[in-house]
C-alpha cells in the first residue's frame, strides 16, 4: 500500500502545477454582466507574519460580528451560512456581508459602507489588542479567500497570502496601532465566453484613513493620517471600500495555484532525498544483518547431524520456547494495535484522495470531513486487527476486547476535545464547536464506528488466532540482564530519531497550517514522508527486536510497540520547541489549547507508528522461528 502511495506521489510531483485541475471540486460559477457577486465574511484569526522573529500570541478566533468589533452589518442582519462538518471543526464561521459587489459594475468607485458612532473606549481597547495580536480578516468571494499579494523572498515568486490585517502595528504605530477602515478590493475575472464571467482571484489592500469620520468617504489614503482608536473617549469609525475589476488570463481550473504556494520547495526536496538515503541505508543494513546473522544461525542449527553431539542453543534460538508467551496486559496492547491500524488506514485513504485532487481547497473542510468519515467506517479494520492480535496472544475475553476497541480511544479523544472546547467557550472564541456538531461526532463514533468495529471483531474472532511456529514452554526461563540501550525507554528514544528525522521538515509546515492559519497543500511531499516514516519505523523496530532476542529477552511485544512509537516522543519535544520558537502565548486558554492539540497529535502518532512497529516485528519473529528446526 505504501509503495503504491509513494509511486503515485512521485508521478504527481513531476506534473506541472500550473496545469493542475482539482478533481472534482466545486463546479464553476459563471456570472452575467451586472449580476451580484456575494462576499461572505469568516472568523477573525491570528496571523503569523512572514518575518523570522514573528511569533503567534494567541490561538483564539473571534466571530466577524462580535459586538465589540462594531463592523458594518447587512440590512437584514447577519445570516449564518451552511458549512460542512470539517469546516466547523476547523473554526469556520461564515456569514453574509453588507458589501455591494456586482460583476464589472461600480468599477473603482469609492463607496461608504457605514459609519459607526460612539464606539466605547473599552471596545476600542479590545480592537487595539486584536491588532497588536496580528488578527486577520477572512473573506470569501465565490469560494476564494480574500488575500494580500506578497513576494516569496527566497524564490521571488508571487503568491496570495490568505487573509489581511485588521490593523497596522508596525514601525511608528507599534505603541498606538491603527485600524484599517478602508479596503481596496481587486477582483480578477476570466471570460471563457464573451457573455460569461468567472472570478479567479480576490485581492484586498487594507488602509487606515483617519481624519474626520462624519462626512462621505474619499478613499484617498496618500498623505492621510492613520485612524488611531482612542481608549479614553468614544470614537466614530467610517468604513469604506472600492472595488476594481481586472481581467485575467488565468482560467477557473487553475485559479487556486497562486494561493497554494509552497515556501521554498527545495527544503522539501532536500528533506525527502535525505530521508530516502537514510531509509535505503537502514533497509540495507537491516537486510545485511538479518541475512548474514540469521541465515548463518539457521544453517548451523539445521545442519546438525543426528550422530554428532547436540549443540547447545544460544542467542535468539535459546528463547524459542518463550518468544510467543502471552505478554502482560495483552488486552490493552491489542486495543492499541487495532486503533493504530484503524488510524493508519484512515491516513492512507485520506492521502490518496488528496493526491488525486478530490479534496479541493474550494470545498472548505473537506479534508477533515473525509478523515472523520474514514475513521468511522474503518472501525471494522480496528476491530479485526485487535481481535486477531488478542487471540494470537492468548486472550480469552473476546467481548471485552471488542467493546473496549470500539469505545476506549473515542472516549479519551472526546474527553480531551470536550475540555478544550470548554476553554474555547470560556475564552469567547468562535472556534468553539457547537453542541449539535459535538453530538454528530458522538453519533459518528458510537453509532457507526462502534458497530463496524464489532463486525470486524466478529470476523477476526472467526478467523481465529495466528498459529505460532513453535510451542511455548510451560515454565518461563530466567532473563539475563539486558544492555542499557535495549531498555524500553532508551530503545524508544533511540529508535524514534530516524523516523522523526524523516518527517521534521514537513512537521513545521503542518504545525504552521494547524496553529498559524497557513495554507498547506503539499500532499505529494506529505505522502512521500508518510511512506518513509512507516518504512523506517518498521525496519528500526525489527532491528531492535532482533537485538532484544539475541540478548535472550523474550518479552518483545510491548517493547516492539514502544520502539515503533518512539518518534512520538520526539514529536512531543519538537512541539514544545515550536511553542518556544514560533509562539508567544499570553493567555492560559491558548496554552491549554496548544498543549491539548499537541497531546492528541502525539497520541495518534504513537498509536500509528507503534502499530506499524508491532505488526512488522510480529511478522519478522514468525518468519524467523518458522525457518529453524526445533527438536
Amino acid at each position: 500500500m505504501f509503495s503504491t502511495l509513494i509511486i503515485g506521489a512521485l508521478a504527481l510531483s513531476f506534473l506541472d502545477p500550473t496545469h493542475a485541475f482539482y478533481l472534482p471540486g466545486a463546479a464553476p460559477r459563471s456570472y452575467k454582466l451586472g449580476e451580484d457577486v456575494k462576499l461572505f465574511v469568516n472568523a477573525l484569526t491570528p496571523m503569523l507574519l512572514g518575518t523570522d522573529n514573528a511569533k503567534l500570541s494567541t490561538l483564539n478566533a473571534d466571530d466577524y460580528y462580535h459586538p465589540q468589533f462594531h463592523f458594518c452589518q447587512p440590512p437584514e442582519g447577519p445570516q449564518k451560512q451552511p458549512e460542512s462538518l470539517g469546516s466547523i471543526l476547523f473554526g469556520d464561521r461564515i456569514f453574509n456581508s453588507p458589501y455591494n459587489v456586482s460583476m464589472l459594475e461600480h468599477n473603482a468607485e469609492c463607496q461608504t459602507l457605514c459609519t459607526v458612532n460612539d464606539v466605547p473606549p473599552e471596545d476600542s481597547k479590545f480592537i487595539n489588542d486584536r491588532i497588536r495580536e496580528d488578527y486577520a480578516l477572512n473573506w470569501l468571494v465565490d469560494g476564494l479567500p480574500a488575500a494580500e499579494m506578497k513576494i516569496d523572498v527566497r524564490t521571488g515568486d508571487m503568491f496570495f497570502d490568505m487573509g489581511f490585517n485588521l490593523g497596522n502595528n508596525e514601525g511608528e504605530l507599534k505603541d498606538t496601532p491603527a485600524l484599517n477602515n478602508h479596503y481596496d478590493i481587486v477582483l480578477r475575472y476570466h471570460r471563457p465566453t464573451p457573455d460569461t464571467y468567472r472570478v479567479v482571484g480576490v485581492l484586498v489592500w487594507p488602509m487606515s484613513i483617519g481624519g474626520p469620520q462624519d462626512g462621505p468617504a474619499t478613499c484617498e489614503f496618500e498623505g492621510a493620517t492613520p485612524l488611531i482608536l482612542s481608549e479614553t473617549m468614544p470614537q466614530t469609525i467610517r468604513y469604506s471600500y472600492r472595488v476594481t475589476w481586472n481581467e485575467s488570463d488565468t482560467p477557473w481550473a487553475t485559479r487556486w495555484d497562486n494561493y497554494l504556494h509552497i515556501f521554498d520547495p527545495r527544503i522539501h526536496w532536500f528533506s525527502l532525498v535525505n530521508s530516502l538515503v537514510i531509509v535505503v541505508f537502514l533497509c540495507a543494513m537491516v537486510s545485511m544483518i538479518l541475512y548474514r546473522s540469521v541465515s548463518r544461525d539457521i544453517s548451523r542449527y539445521n545442519a546438525i547431524d543426528a550422530s554428532e553431539d547436540v549443540q547447545e542453543d544460544w542467542g535468539w534460538k535459546l528463547v524459542h520456547g518463550e518468544v510467543f508467551r502471552t505478554p502482560n496486559n495483552p488486552l490493552i496492547l491489542s486495543i492499541m494495535v487495532g486503533n493504530g491500524a484503524q488510524i493508519c488506514s484512515m491516513v492512507v485513504v485520506t492521502l490518496v484522495f488528496a493526491l488525486l485532487g478530490f479534496l479541493s481547497p474550494s470545498n472548505r473542510g473537506s479534508l477533515a470531513t473525509v478523515m472523520m468519515i474514514c475513521w468511522s467506517f474503518f472501525g471494522c479494520i480496528g476491530g479485526y486487527f485487535s481481535s486477531r492480535v488478542y487471540a494470537s496472544m492468548g486472550g480469552t475475553d473476546r467481548r471485552k476486547n471488542a467493546f473496549l476497541t470500539a469505545t476506549l480511544l473515542p472516549t479519551v479523544v472526546f474527553i480531551v476535545v470536550f475540555m478544550l472546547n470548554f476553554f474555547l467557550i470560556s475564552a469567547g472564541s468562535s472556534g468553539a464547536v457547537p453542541f449539535g456538531t459535538m453530538l454528530l461526532i458522538v453519533l459518528l463514533w458510537f453509532g457507526i464506528s462502534a458497530p463496524l468495529s464489532a463486525i470486524g471483531a466478529y470476523f477476526g474472532t472467526k478467523h481465529g488466532a495466528i498459529r505460532n511456529p513453535v510451542r511455548v514452554n510451560p515454565i518461563p526461563r530466567q532473563i539475563p540482564p539486558t544492555p542499557k540501550y535495549l531498555k524500553p525507554w532508551a530503545a524508544a528514544i533511540l529508535s524514534g530519531i530516524l523516523p522523526f528525522g524523516a518527517a521534521f521538515v514537513e512537521l513545521y509546515f503542518v504545525l504552521s497550517s494547524l496553529f498559524a492559519s497557513r495554507a498547506y497543500y503539499a500532499f505529494g511531499f506529505l505522502a512521500l514522508t508518510a511512506g518513509i516514516v512507516a518504512l523506517t519505523s518498521a525496519t528500526v523496530t525489527i532491528l531492535f527486536t532482533y537485538f532484544l532476542l539475541c540478548a535472550e529477552e523474550y518479552r518483545w511485544h510491548w517493547r516492539a510497540f514502544l520502539t515503533g512509537g518512539g518518534s512520538a516522543f520526539w514529536l512531543l519535544a519538537y512541539g514544545l520547541f515550536y511553542w518556544a520558537s514560533r509562539l508567544s502565548l499570553d493567555s492560559f486558554s491558548s496554552v491549554v489549547l496548544y498543549l491539548g492539540y499537541l497531546f492528541l497529535l502525539v497520541l495518534l502518532d504513537f498509536l500509528v507508528t507503534g502499530a506499524i512497529g508491532f505488526l512488522a516485528s510480529y511478522w519478522a519473529v514468525r518468519k524467523l522461528y518458522s525457518a529453524i528446526r526445533i527438536d
